[in-house]
């Protein structure tokens, strides 16, 4: 197990570090637009709950691309 370890390649992510901070703007820019959105819709429809669910979604993917790009890794 430990010469496993050893020959083992290093983590490499998916996403280059590099390119967190703007991935994290246009997410979070997104999730603003869609809540602002959100306000205008009339309540109770089908639409609502749509814009609701992806702005919540992006909102976290953006918030934790934020985090990790100023070195809190979550």
């Amino acid at each position: 197990l430990q010469q496993l370890h050893k020959t083992l390649p290093p983590f490499q992510p998916i996403i280059p570090v590099s390119l967190l901070p703007y991935l994290a703007f246009i997410l979070l820019t997104l999730t603003f637009g869609l809540a602002f959105y959100f306000s205008t819709l009339p309540k109770g429809t089908v639409k609502e709950s749509t814009v609701a669910i992806l702005a919540s979604v992006l909102g976290g993917f953006g918030t934790v691309a934020m985090f990790c790009t100023v070195g809190v890794y979550v």
